[in-house]
C-alpha cells in the first residue's frame, strides 16, 4: 500500500491533490486546520483509505501526533505534500512583525517541521518523495508580498537542501512553483481589490490562470518514483510560461 500525507486538504491543491492520488490508489492522511469532509467523501469514493487530522500544522505537537497516527494505522508514509499555505498581501512598509511571522510559521516552519517528522520515517525506509507547493513568488519578486515571497524563498531553499542531504538515502524532495491557480485563496485576494482576472490571462503566455488539477498532475508527477525517481532538488515552475516570458504586454498580446 502507497501512503501520502497531504496538508491543507480541505479545499483547493490539497483537495484535488488528494483525489488524483486517491485515483493512483494511495491511502491518505489529511491535513488541515479546517474539517476535510468534502475531501473525505471525494477519495472514498475512489475506494481510499483516508482518515483527517485537524490541527496547525505549525505546531509541531500536531505535526507529533498526526506521524505517531499515521505510523499507528499504515506503518509507513511514501509521499509528503507540504501544501497548507497563507496568503499576506500588503506594501513591505506596512508589514506588522507579528503577520509577517505567521506567514513564515505556515508555509516555511510548518514544512520544515512536516519533512523532519515523516522525513524520519522515510528515512528508516530509505524511499519517499516530498513535494513542496512553492509559487513562482519563489522564483521572482512581486511586489506587496514580501511576508509571501520571503516565505516561498525559503521553502525553495528547504527543498534543495532536503534533496542534497537526504537524496542519496533514498529521500527525493522537489517543490512545484504554481502562478496564479483558481482556488479559494485566489478569491480572497481578489475580493480586496488587489488584481483582477485580466491582470493575470493578459500576463500568462497561456492566457488564463492554472488551475488546481494543473498543479494536482504535476504533484503526482514528482510523487511517481518510477515517472520522476530521478528528479531531486528542483522547483518546477506550473506557470503557463509565467516566469520565461520577457516580453512586453503589447507584444504578447499581438501573439494572442
Amino acid at each position: 500500500m502507497k501512503v501520502a500525507v497531504i496538508t491543507g486538504a480541505a479545499q483547493g491543491i490539497g483537495r484535488r491533490t488528494a483525489e488524483v492520488l486517491a485515483a493512483e490508489g494511495y491511502a491518505l492522511a489529511l491535513l488541515d486546520l479546517h474539517g476535510c469532509e468534502a475531501t473525505l467523501a471525494a477519495v472514498q469514493a475512489h475506494g481510499a483509505d483516508a482518515k483527517e487530522f485537524r490541527g496547525d500544522v505549525a505546531d509541531e505537537g500536531v505535526v507529533i501526533r498526526a506521524v505517531t497516527a499515521v505510523t499507528r494505522r499504515w506503518g509507513q508514509v511514501h509521499v509528503l505534500v507540504n501544501n497548507a499555505g497563507i496568503s499576506f498581501i500588503a506594501p513591505a512598509e506596512s508589514v506588522q512583525v507579528e503577520d509577517f511571522r505567521r506567514v513564515l510559521e505556515v508555509n516555511l516552519v510548518a514544512p520544515f517541521l512536516l519533512a523532519k517528522h515523516f522525513g524520519a520515517m522515510m528515512l528508516k525506509q530509505r524511499s519517499g518523495s516530498i513535494v513542496n507547493v512553492a509559487s513562482i513568488a519563489g522564483l521572482m519578486g512581486v511586489s506587496d508580498r514580501a511576508a509571501y515571497n520571503a516565505s516561498k524563498h525559503g521553502l525553495i531553499g528547504l527543498t534543495r537542501t532536503l534533496a542534497a542531504e537526504w537524496g542519496g538515502r533514498g529521500v527525493r524532495s522537489n517543490a512545484v512553483c504554481p502562478g496564479w491557480v483558481k482556488t479559494e485563496m485566489d478569491a480572497a485576494d481578489q475580493a480586496r481589490g488587489t488584481y483582477s482576472d485580466a491582470d493575470i490571462t493578459g500576463r500568462n503566455p497561456m492566457g488564463r490562470f492554472a488551475s488546481a488539477e494543473d498543479v494536482a498532475q504535476a504533484i503526482a508527477f514528482l510523487a511517481d518514483p518510477v515517472l520522476s525517481g530521478f528528479i531531486n532538488g528542483q522547483a518546477l515552475p506550473v506557470d503557463g510560461g509565467w516566469t520565461m516570458d520577457g516580453s512586453w504586454e503589447s507584444l504578447r498580446m499581438s501573439k494572442r
